[in-house]
């Protein structure tokens, strides 16, 4: 009997269909699509309105948005690979956890522990700064980055403040992160992202040979990471995150420290305060491991709610009160790029949608 039950699982995996473990809808080898979104608490005049707006007022590329496991809405080209920007440092948090618990990354070692310097040299307060500061954009190191993307014009002087005190949204951080995770493991970062999820995930788009580092090493000898991903693969990372790190009947990532990468290091008024873009916004964002966290938002549909964001139009957002992950993204080779509110409104619109009228 238990040779059926497992073969069964087995057939419905690779017939690609969605099947439930443990009350989770996961996809198999192809998404499976709600036929009535309407009895699915759905309003489709909403969810037109979003198409509109997507078409007429946004440049984005390619647009999903799954419930339980299914998915109810889908605008663009969801299958083209292309660049997700800064998405990036929060699939490197992902990969983080397995090698954090068996110990070969401590979040506690500091920067002299690890050996790290790099052009000019870093002052010696800097070298203070941990692991974890890095993940958590709190390394007080404001170092010119290898990679552009960041907000360190709005840095304090160099050596002013105390490796955790103070968060900056800098690209050095996040690079010496990749590299140090490379170190540590002794394994190529876009090797695990096939191993931990590609894989697993059963990504329908992901190519290894798209992916390869960049940067200007006269600036920083830590290389950035970019990744290449499809909307509907962005989406399957999202679910699992939904699910706390379990996908179909294993758990592929911790369940802690799926909760650990959202939780907020950093509340949004100190972001608010450090840089001046985020004032004055409708939307308040912290910040926990390379995790942007949503915070002070009325909607309870953003009750827990994090995303991953990148620039010109990117993004894995994650609503556990909804149950729901939105997957978005803007082909970069265009060259367009959706302002902060247009990348907001996207999200706001799907997520009204799930009113039913």
């Amino acid at each position: 009997m238990r040779f059926i039950i497992r073969f069964a699982l087995y057939f419905l995996l690779f017939a690609g269909l969605t099947f439930k473990v443990f009350g989770q809808e996961v996809p198999g080898r192809a998404w499976k699509y709600q036929a009535r979104p309407l009895q699915a608490g759905w309003d489709p005049v909403k969810l037109d309105l979003l198409k509109k707006y997507l078409i007429d007022s946004t440049f984005i590329t390619g647009f999903m948005v799954v419930q339980h496991g299914e998915v109810v809405f889908e605008y663009g080209d969801v299958e083209e690979n292309s660049y997700i920007a800064s998405c990036r440092k929060s699939v490197l948090a992902i990969l983080y956890g397995a090698h954090i618990k068996t110990g070969e990354i401590n979040l506690h070692a500091t920067l002299r522990e690890l050996g790290i310097d790099d052009v000019g040299g870093l002052l010696p307060q800097e070298k203070g700064a941990t692991v974890e500061d890095l993940l958590s954009a709190r390394s007080g190191v404001f170092h010119p980055a290898s990679y552009p993307g960041d907000y360190l014009d709005q840095a304090p002087k160099r050596g002013s403040v105390e490796h955790g005190t103070y968060w900056l949204y800098s690209n050095w951080d996040f690079n010496v992160a990749g590299y140090i995770f490379e170190k540590q493991t002794h394994q190529n970062i876009y090797d695990e992202v096939e191993r931990v999820l590609a894989i697993p995930l059963q990504m329908q788009d992901w190519n290894r040979s798209l992916q390869h580092k960049e940067g200007d090493s006269s600036k920083s000898k830590y290389l950035a990471y970019p990744m290449w991903f499809s909307t509907r693969d962005m989406a399957r990372i999202g679910l699992l995150m939904l699910n706390k790190g379990r996908w179909a009947r294993k758990q592929l990532i911790d369940s802690g420290w799926v909760a650990e990468m959202v939780k907020a290091k950093t509340d949004y008024r100190e972001i608010n305060h450090n840089v001046t873009i985020f004032r004055g916004m409708d939307y308040s964002l912290g910040y926990g491991y390379l995790w942007w966290i949503w915070q002070n938002m009325k909607d309870k549909k953003f009750n827990g709610a994090y995303s991953a964001l990148g620039s010109m139009g990117q993004s894995i957002s994650v609503f556990p009160a909804e149950d729901v992950v939105i997957a978005y993204k803007t082909k970069a080779a265009y060259q367009r790029a959706n302002s902060l509110l247009q990348r907001f409104k996207v999200i706001t619109l799907a997520l009204n949608a799930a009113d039913k009228p």
